[in-house]
């Protein structure tokens, strides 16, 4: 917004020389002397500026603008005022206003000088409004639509003032103005100049109310392939008021920043005789300096402390329904290494709301054991390496070793594990089971991928080599299956254990991965060596002999050739925006959206630089908000990813039904008691 500092500039650097003045001759001389200065000047003004008029009309085809049209410089736009068109319009014999009307354009012309817009930023926010509005993966409401059209708005505002000070700065100055249209152009007279600035401000507000009706649609059409209730187009135009509200927000926060740089211009003009064509820049460097060492240092540390100190007391919360277990096959019983009080909220959920073995036998129909779940929180163990060691003393202590299968969990940030994934298995392998998982963060994952991604990544290379080494140590034929699983930054977590396929070969019997990434190694690594012809959304790799990519339960049989144990699934949606979410949106259209796209994306999204990535990174905010299915809600879909990867050997459709009806159930009863 650098067109807005002209005017505060001119007054800094007249006050500075005043100052300056003040400071050297006296108070009382100086005034006197100035306001002599200020007369001369003005009547040495007045034959120079007609004999310049005077030359300027002898040359053919020069416009000579009108001496009232000449105004001081202000914020972005020239001052333009009322009182002149009537005064001029009165003098041509024009008939004078209705009082009301001037009463109208009076206060019109009070509330630009105060509010004292830019019009090019005004016009260019209208067009970044419109990008954000179009369409993007996931539905939004009106409430979270109006925040990011807010935010775009205020990008472009920003945009067209610094495009409306570089014409002026550099083009103008260059322009041809010996055609008498070109002149009327960049001198225009106040009635136009009025007149423009109505049609912007009236033009942005219809034309925001329209392109949101028409964003309205897509919406609609989002929420109908996603199984939602369609959203009203009135309902929906109350996002222009929140976007509103968010430009005026940071438009006010900008200006507080140039007030600081201004002032530490005049401090540096005035008191300590810096020369301001050094001063002003040394300003801008001064703050710009100061923020980053804050935002990236002092700040961002005090961020992630506090976002840390909060959550933290939230990790010590327990739901109600969160009740301390009394068998020992759960970590935080009485009988554990790890106290129940020191496995943080998520890890307390996990270890009490197993099904129990008569739970299991239920909806089984068969003989069932009490599955063993086995956790560690940030307190349970002074650092991470203890806490993989504490793992494996606790999966000992309950016998995890003898079980069918061993699942290592992967968490995300605050230690959550999906409730769905961990009772898939149980109800699989009646009871018959062993899962274990840890906590590395209190932070959720949207902060944890900012501040403790590599955390992820080195507890889970931790955790999984402690297991596995235990595990080794075993005979063959005594050891429980070895799995692994992680879900989205879970994923990239688990995956940091492993160099590739083949490490992941040696040393589990299975891995389940959901909602990759799109940073992840493994992952990126196989979709760009994907077979040819096959979609980035899902690809084949290598025939489909090791790892497979699915969307749905019978994308896992493609393609209809052997797969080798053991096996590498990955379950990714077509409108999850975690999975394709790079910053290389910027610049370069990416496969899925150059290549048929999937069934609940909108045909109607576009690639577009920049805009594009704005879009798929507002919808990492709204990835959950969307129904089972569909965005980062993969539901059920993880027991058909445990079956391809681990299916028992009595596996049968009635048990699969049964178990799909049990998990709806439980899922149901989490979100009531959680």
């Amino acid at each position: 917004m650098r067109a807005e500092d002209q005017r505060g500039d001119e007054r800094d650097e007249a006050a500075g020389r005043a100052e300056v003045t003040e400071s050297s001759q006296g108070a009382e001389s100086s005034n006197a002397a100035e306001r002599s200065q200020a007369a001369e000047s003005s009547q040495a003004a007045e034959p120079s500026k007609a004999a310049e008029s005077s030359k300027a009309a002898e040359k053919p085809g020069r416009a000579v603008e009108p001496s009232h049209t000449v105004e001081p410089s202000r914020t972005c736009e020239p001052s333009q005022g009322v009182d002149g068109d009537e005064a001029a319009g009165q003098g041509a014999g024009a008939e004078p206003e209705t009082p009301l009307m001037s009463r109208v354009w009076a206060v019109a012309d009070r509330a630009e000088r105060a509010v004292n817009p830019s019009y090019p930023g005004l016009v260019v926010a209208w067009i970044f409004f419109l990008w954000a509005v179009s369409p993007s993966l996931l539905p939004r409401t009106w409430l979270f639509e109006g925040l990011v059209c807010g935010i775009s708005a205020a990008i472009g505002y920003g945009v067209g003032c610094v495009l409306e000070w570089a014409f002026k700065k550099w083009v103008r100055p260059r322009l041809p103005e010996s055609a008498e249209g070109l002149a009327k152009m960049w001198h225009p007279g106040e009635t136009t100049r009025a007149v423009s600035k109505a049609v912007i401000v009236v033009g942005t507000l219809v034309g925001a109310a329209l392109i949101l009706a028409r964003s309205a649609r897509w919406q609609r059409d989002l929420q109908v392939l996603m199984g939602m209730t369609p959203t009203t187009t009135s309902s929906y135009l109350r996002a222009e008021l929140v976007a509103a509200a968010t430009l005026v927000l940071v438009i006010i926060a900008y200006r507080l920043v140039r007030w600081l740089i201004r002032l530490l211009v005049r401090l540096l003009n005035i008191d300590w005789r810096i020369p301001r064509n050094l001063a002003y820049p040394g300003a801008v460097i001064v703050v710009a300096v100061v923020a980053v060492l804050l935002f990236q240092g002092v700040l961002a540390k005090a961020f992630f402390s506090v976002a840390n100190s909060a959550f933290s007391l939230r990790n010590g919360q327990t739901s109600p329904s969160a009740i301390q277990p009394r068998l020992p096959e759960r970590s935080g019983s009485p009988q554990s290494l790890a106290a129940w009080d020191t496995l943080g909220s998520e890890g307390r959920w996990f270890v009490s709301s197993a099904p129990t073995a008569d739970r299991i036998a239920q909806v089984t129909g068969r003989p069932a054991r009490e599955p063993i779940r086995v956790y560690a929180g940030l307190d349970s163990a002074p650092t991470p390496e203890d806490i993989a060691d504490l793992v494996v003393r606790e999966l000992d202590r309950t016998h995890a070793f003898e079980r069918k299968v061993l699942v290592v969990v992967t968490t995300t940030g605050t230690g959550w594990v999906d409730s769905t994934t961990a009772s898939s298995i149980e109800y699989m392998y009646g009871g018959d089971s062993a899962i274990a998982a840890t906590q590395y963060s209190y932070l959720p994952s949207v902060i944890s991928f900012l501040s403790d991604r590599q955390k992820a990544t080195d507890s889970g290379k931790l955790v999984i080599h402690a297991v596995h080494e235990r595990w080794a140590q075993l005979p063959p034929g005594q050891r429980p299956k070895l799995l692994v699983y992680g879900e989205s930054l879970g994923s990239q977590g688990s995956e940091g254990a492993f160099t590739g396929l083949d490490d992941i070969r040696t040393l589990v019997d299975g891995v389940l991965w959901v909602g990759p990434p799109n940073s992840n190694r493994i992952w990126s690594q196989l979709e760009q060596r994907r077979d040819p012809g096959t979609p980035e959304i899902l690809p084949i790799y290598a025939d489909g002999l090791i790892v497979r990519f699915a969307a749905t339960a019978p994308d896992l049989g493609r393609p209809a050739r052997p797969w080798f144990n053991p096996r590498i699934v990955y379950l990714q949606h077509a409108s999850d925006p975690i999975v394709w979410w790079s910053p290389d949106l910027l610049f370069a259209q990416p496969d899925w959206l150059r290549e048929p796209r999937g069934a609940d994306v909108s045909k109607s999204i576009r690639w577009w630089p920049i805009v594009t990535f704005w879009q798929i990174s507002a919808d990492l905010a709204n990835a959950q908000g969307v129904p089972s299915g569909h965005g980062h809600r993969y539901g059920d879909l993880v027991l058909d990813g445990w079956v391809a990867v681990a299916q028992p050997q009595d596996w049968n459709p009635d048990l699969d039904r049964a178990i799909r009806k049990a998990l709806d159930e439980d899922i149901t009863w989490e979100y009531a008691h959680k």
